[in-house]
């Protein structure tokens, strides 16, 4: 078996960013679980958004603030959608900052932006 692009697929045509992105889209009921998920942990939520041509250039660009303390799902979906009227050629990245460990406990593109 030969080991180069033609045996790998939809793999090479998708762009990936995290585990996540090798899985379906998620819905919005999904991506507002993911977010209670971070609340719960205790993790404090953030987004992040950029152009998909420069996606692997640099950093992102940070929405706001982390939303440090938020106990409100709901507040945080909202961001999520102002970030994507604002940005709507943008990827949009949630993230769940962990105090503890001072990283990233988890990140997922929730809105893929047009390229």
């Amino acid at each position: 078996m030969r080991n180069d692009a033609s045996n790998m697929g939809d793999y090479q045509t998708k762009q990936t960013f995290e585990t996540f992105s090798f899985l379906p889209q998620f819905s919005q009921q999904d991506v507002f679980a993911q977010v209670e998920y971070i609340i719960a942990q205790g993790w404090n939520p953030g987004i992040e958004h950029e152009h998909p041509s420069t996606a692997f250039n640099h950093y992102w660009t940070m929405w706001k603030l982390p939303f440090f303390g938020e106990k409100d799902p709901t507040r945080v979906w909202a961001e999520l959608e102002a970030c994507r009227r604002a940005y709507p050629d943008h990827h949009i990245r949630l993230i769940g900052y962990d105090n503890y460990a001072q990283s990233q406990g988890m990140q997922l593109v929730v809105f893929r932006g047009r390229s």
